[in-house]
This record gives structure tokens, sequence and C-alpha cells, in this order.
């Protein structure tokens, strides 16, 4: 059995899998490929953070596409960096795929979104999970990190409708699809809870048992 080097997380807005993220990281002791790396690649584009921050896990307008896609080649360039004058959401997804494979070649790491279960599908040092909470737990969670949000039931359904279009516009895939994921886990048994069974489940065990 190949050992598990790469645990992608796949996650409905407010369901806390962020969170759930950061402590697998902390207790395999293992990288951490999450939202805390767009500043960096907005650094290493010279790009505003709040712009890199907008074009995260999002679409451009349909419109913005089609000119780009008459009017503009491809380009060349290392993981965190590109050289175009236009910095959008499909070089930011271009620049996220990069950084996750790189991230994957080098292993021990915990990716967040981005479509990590799609890219690395088919690499078997990979175990995907998908994460998801009931409407009303994740509206106290959104609730809680986003007090200002009016209407966090309306957020998590609008937030989990772009990160499907995303997916499905660069890898061709259903985020609900089951087969992209070895496991499935609910955050309402717990975060602690939930790391604990995608430890023992991908066949690791936390660091400091190890």
């Amino acid at each position: 059995m190949t050992m598990i080097r790469i645990i992608t997380i796949s996650r409905e807005y407010g369901s806390g899998g962020e969170a759930l993220a950061r402590i697998l990281a902390q207790r395999l002791a293992w990288r951490l490929v999450d939202d805390a790396l767009v500043t960096e690649i907005a650094r290493a584009n010279r790009v505003n953070p709040e712009l890199a921050r907008h074009c995260d896990e999002t679409l451009d307008p349909w419109f913005h596409r089609l000119v780009k896609g008459l009017w503009r080649g491809g380009y060349e360039g290392g993981v965190t960096r590109v050289d175009t004058d236009v910095f959008d959401a499909d070089t930011m997804a271009k620049l996220w795929n990069r950084l996750i494979l790189e991230s994957a070649d080098i292993g021990e790491c915990v990716i967040v979104g981005r479509g990590g279960q799609c890219l690395l599908q088919q690499r078997t040092d990979a175990f995907h999970v998908g994460v998801y909470a009931p409407m009303k737990e994740r509206v106290r969670r959104i609730r809680q990190y986003e007090p200002n949000q009016k209407d966090p039931e309306a957020a998590a359904q609008d937030m989990d409708s772009l990160r499907a279009a995303y997916i499905r516009r660069h890898f061709g895939q259903d985020w609900t699809n089951r087969h992209l994921y070895q496991l499935m886990v609910c955050s309402s048994i717990g975060l602690e809870n939930a790391a604990t069974s995608i430890i023992y489940a991908a066949g690791l065990k936390p660091r400091e048992l190890s």
C-alpha cells in the first residue's frame, strides 16, 4: 500500500474545513497549503493582496474570458510568478494549480480547496476528503467569523455555487461527486474528532504518536 503523503480538503462554506485542515497539518507536522498563501502569490506577482483575494477561487466575467481568449495567448512562468499584465481569476487558478502540483511533489502537505481533489486525483499517495455540515451549523460558524454578514445561509449557498462553478470550469468535474473522495466527513462531530477520523482513515498517525 502506498504511503499517503498528501491530504486534500474540499469544503462547504462555513463547514470549518479550513480550521480542520490547520488541525490536521499541526497534528501531522505537515505543511499547510491554504488561504494564507494568497498574500505570497500577490507579493510575488506585485499585485494588491485584495485583488488576489478577489480573484481566488472565483471566475472572471464571461466577457472578460472571451476577450482575453481572442486577444491574448498563454503565458509561461514559475509556480508563484507569472509574466502578464492581466492578473485575474484564471491567472490565479493557474498559479494555484502549479503551486498544488509542486507541493504534492514535495509531499507531507494538507491542501485546502482549489480543486486539489481533481488535480491530484491520479496520485496514489493523495487522500481526498470532503467536509460538510448541516446548514444550521454552517450559519452559526459564519455568524461567528463574519458578524457583518446579513444573510449567512444565502452567503453559504452563493459561495458553494461559486466553488462548484470553479471546479466545473477548471476541471470539468462536479465537486459533489463522491467518487472524487476517499472520505466524506461531517464536521458536526467536532473538528478534533474529524481530524482523528481523517488521520486514521488515511493510514497515518499523529506525529506525537508515531
